[in-house]
């Protein structure tokens, strides 16, 4: 099931997105974030009238997905980015094509163009994620992001909504 988080899902949302920051190279932050920052994080999402997505497995949140504007100011106000991050147990369930025709479906009814994926050069589930369902690819930035103490690269994908 996929709906829209709510502040109670924060410590599930912090349990499944904390190993991927402390020990993966799928985002390029180090920076974890407490369930409180997450639930902030949520309310700003839907403050702003963005959304964050939660699929549910068994009752227990399972992944999580959202966006938000790809740059700042006014010129980019249509061109979306967005993360989605899943637990062990939801891969290759369908949940991340479904977290994403949610993400999607919301950006394009609340007037959105275009959405941006920047996944790690590393990602390649990621970026094949992404290809199979209708993003293309865009571009590499070499040596973009830094974490463990080595260089990144960042790929960018895009579609059209």
């Amino acid at each position: 099931m996929i709906r829209p988080a709510t502040a109670a899902d924060a410590v599930a949302v912090h349990t499944i997105w904390t190993p991927v920051i402390r020990d993966t190279t799928v985002t390029f932050s180090t920076l974890e974030r407490s369930a409180g920052d997450i639930a902030d994080w949520i309310a700003d999402r839907q403050a702003r009238g963005r959304e964050v997505f939660v699929a549910e497995a068994e009752g227990t949140v399972a992944g999580f997905a959202s966006y938000d504007q790809f740059r700042a100011g006014n010129g980019y106000a249509q061109a979306m980015e967005h993360s989605i991050v899943l637990g062990p147990q939801a891969r290759g369930r369908g949940m991340g094509r479904a977290l994403m025709q949610a993400v999607e479906d919301h950006a394009r009814a609340a007037g959105a163009h275009t959405m941006v994926a920047g996944i790690s050069g590393e990602n390649a589930a990621g970026i094949a994620f992404h290809a199979a369902i209708g993003y293309d690819h865009c571009g590499r930035l070499p040596q973009s992001g830094r974490k463990f103490g080595r260089w990144l690269d960042l790929v960018l994908m895009q579609k059209i909504l």
